[in-house]
């Protein structure tokens, strides 16, 4: 299962983790693990390549985790555009939860 949780400071989004392996199908088949990686892709994409923000993603293949953290003291603009953008992809993943929730899991801490 895919774990993914939201971590929040005063109810601003500040990154999030997502840890394992959803166990959908094989490797290289699996719908859930794919449609995670890639929305996570287009987020991490969207913040650092195209608003040329700072964010810290750090990968693990061995663990299968990948963490994301915002970069503090963001402009108001870049930082409606961050909240909206992981907002966007809570919403999304809580769905694919809902449709394959024995093989990914959303929090917020």
């Amino acid at each position: 299962m895919t774990t993914v949780t939201f971590l929040t400071e005063e109810r601003r989004i500040i990154g999030f983790d997502a840890v394992g392996h959803s166990g959908y199908g094989e490797a290289g088949e699996d719908i859930v693990c794919a449609a995670i990686t890639s929305a996570v892709r287009l987020v991490n994409a969207t913040i650092n390549d195209v608003m040329g923000l700072c964010a810290s993603v750090k990968v693990n293949e061995d663990t299968a985790t990948i963490a994301l953290r915002l970069p503090g003291g963001l402009g108001q603009t870049a930082e409606s555009t961050c909240q909206n953008l992981l907002t966007g992809l809570m919403v999304y993943l809580t769905e694919l939860h809902d449709e394959y929730p024995e093989h990914i899991e959303v929090m917020e801490a």
